[in-house]
């Protein structure tokens, strides 16, 4: 009883604090340093406010009143701020600008039904851009070259219809593509410069693709950096002199892959690379950032990272995330080694108590050492919780450490909340990533099965209330808990999850061509794994569903379609089986509008209150 009582008296945090806009987010500074734009809502829509450093005079410089703007980054001219939007969800994403003398604002990439990619910009050409596009072919990219000033495109490179990405060297040639092959590896090839035929440097197998690639070329383009994992267990960062082939080692560890490597914007020298671990670890390899990097790290006790530099490099923007307090931002000034605190992203959460989010590990059937991490209700015991089993999307991604949202609602409800990262998770080396292979609803499953039992196991989790929640991967993970192994949970929550391996793989959107070889080695070809397929597809597996299911779906998502979720949900209502449908005609893959999340954040704490019998608002 006592455990209750301290329970109510940790307020109830609204979703709208946690779900709606942020006050503040993303900031950036301007080339010069003498400007600061950020994102920050107008009339409830998300636009982009730009004012002096200092100066209490930001003003809003973009107008959307739909969706949001949710990416942008200042031009090198310092003139232009530049974003991405697309429809709905749809991710055909146009460019945009911002002209901040005059006020003028273009569509640069007007064209329905293409998609634009961001490849390059660069200090050193601040009037120029190099993006990619499907215009010509939806199947795969081209690359074009952005004037700025005139606004015109021009085609650098075509895509012969198998390059999967580009590289761009410091003069903004088009020096490298990562080709794919039939057998669900990459071949780099690279060129010397933009008149000569390209030539193979490195092949990746299908082993080392997804944790292999290139990072970009040295300042004199004679060499070029590469997340490397042929002849390591997790990938190390390497420089390959393109002449002779030669490679030496930058940095690695044993376990864990190399993640955010950082090129000083002048020299392209690496200064900083990242390990994800159960924290963020920066190892510095330039020693004239040592005492910035210190000093830095001691702003605050969370995670951090840098997000852009002035042209003179004396001023970073820093981002910080902690488990229990929200996402906070300041400008660090190298001169003077001292931080300046900007602002929080949700204010709002100071206000209230936060979770911990505590690293765990256990070892699955099979002998893997899993990670993840645990949220339990502040104020209560960790012992006969009711408990939401967390997945998340990919597959090929994985949990950090740090603020998140869905987790400290579920806390704060009352819930332990457990995520794991499963094998076929990104991080943690190339073995234990294809030990994923052919896993969908296999072994991947076991492991949140053998997560399950630790928890029960630990005295933690109520073995009679535990739900399991996710998203994309996660939300088919969900519907195989439901299907494969219904007895383990209470009820399911999907989101945007497919249920058919063989449809999800046959609508693809047109752009992924180059990755299919990709899902057909780690997932399995529909063309010959039929039978295969469909014992891993929770559509076929319906009849075993004895928990209620709530499903949430964009109809614009373009990787998992609509009729994934629609299949499964028809086949639940002609078996009489109970559940909850909720589709948003205005999303794609996950919920962008604020109002969409809200609705949906909603129904799905009064449905795991329903069942588990956690707190609702």
């Amino acid at each position: 009883m006592a455990d209750k009582k301290e329970h109510q008296d940790v307020a109830l945090i609204p979703r709208e604090v946690l779900f709606g806009n942020p006050e503040k987010a993303a900031p950036q500074i301007s080339p010069d340093g003498t400007r600061m734009a950020y994102l920050a809502p107008v009339d409830g829509v998300l636009n982009v406010w730009v004012g002096h450093v200092g100066q209490n005079n930001h003003e809003p410089i973009t107008h959307d009143t739909d969706r949001g703007v949710r990416v942008y980054f200042w031009a090198h001219d310092g003139r232009h701020i530049l974003y991405l939007q697309d429809v709905g969800g749809d991710e055909n994403w146009r460019l945009f600008s911002v002209d901040l003398e005059t006020g003028d604002q273009s569509d640069l990439t007007p064209f329905d039904g293409v998609q634009v990619q961001i490849i390059h910009h660069d200090k050193h050409h601040p009037n120029e851009l190099i993006l990619a596009m499907n215009k010509e072919d939806e199947s795969v990219h081209d690359v074009y070259h952005l004037d700025l000033t005139s606004k015109e495109l021009e085609l650098v490179a075509k895509n012969p219809g198998n390059v999967a990405s580009w590289v761009v060297d410091s003069n903004m040639a088009v020096r490298g593509a990562v080709a794919a092959t039939d057998e669900g590896g990459f071949d780099l090839m690279v060129r010397d410069d933009e008149a000569v035929e390209w030539r193979t440097l490195v092949t990746w197998a299908a082993d080392d693709a997804l944790t292999s690639g290139p990072v970009g070329f040295t300042r004199d383009g004679r060499s070029i950096y590469l997340l490397d994992s042929r002849n390591a267990s997790a990938a190390p960062l390497v420089r390959m002199e393109i002449k002779s082939g030669r490679i030496d080692v930058v940095a690695g560890d044993e376990q864990y892959d190399v993640g955010d490597v950082t090129l000083h914007p002048e020299t392209y020298q690496v200064q900083l690379v990242s390990f994800v671990k159960a924290r963020i670890e920066h190892r510095v390899l330039d020693s004239s950032i040592q005492e910035d990097i210190d000093a830095i790290a001691a702003l605050r006790p969370g995670d951090f990272g840098i997000s852009n530099r002035t042209h003179d490099d004396n001023t970073w923007l820093v981002g910080f995330t902690e488990d229990d307090r929200p996402f906070s931002y300041y400008t660090y000034d190298r001169r003077t080694k001292t931080g300046t605190f900007l602002f929080y992203a949700r204010p709002d959460l100071t206000d209230y108590t936060l979770a911990t989010m505590d690293p765990i590990s256990y070892e699955s059937r099979d002998g893997y050492t899993i990670h993840g991490y645990l949220h339990t209700p502040a104020g209560r015991e960790r012992r006969g919780l009711p408990t939401v089993l967390l997945v998340h999307g990919g597959p090929w991604h994985r949990d950090t450490w740090g603020f998140d949202p869905e987790g400290q609602w579920l806390a704060n409800r009352g819930y332990a909340v457990l995520q794991v990262i499963f094998r076929g998770s990104t991080g943690y080396g190339k073995n234990f990533l294809n030990a994923g292979d052919r896993e969908w609803g296999g072994k991947m499953h076991l492991d949140l099965v053998d997560a399950v039992d630790w928890i029960v196991d630990q005295g933690i989790a109520d073995p009679d209330r535990i739900a399991i929640y996710g998203g994309s991967y996660g939300g088919y993970a969900a519907l195989v808990g439901a299907t494969f192994t219904p007895d383990l949970f209470k009820c399911a929550v999907d989101i945007v999850g497919p249920s058919n391996l063989i449809t999800f793989i046959e609508t693809i959107p047109p752009y992924w061509s180059t990755y299919l070889n990709i899902l057909h080695q780690r997932i399995g070809n529909p063309e010959t794994e039929t039978e295969f397929l469909e014992s891993r597809s929770p559509l076929f597996h319906v009849d075993n569903i004895e928990i209620p299911m709530l499903i949430a779906q964009g109809a614009n998502d373009p990787r998992v379609k609509q009729s994934e979720s629609e299949q499964i949900v028809a086949a639940m209502e002609a078996k009489g089986i109970d559940h909850e449908y909720m589709l948003f005609a205005d999303e794609g893959h996950g919920f962008a509008k604020p109002e969409n999340r809200l609705e949906f954040y909603a129904a799905a704490e009064r449905f795991l209150a329903k069942h588990l019998g956690g707190r609702a608002e």
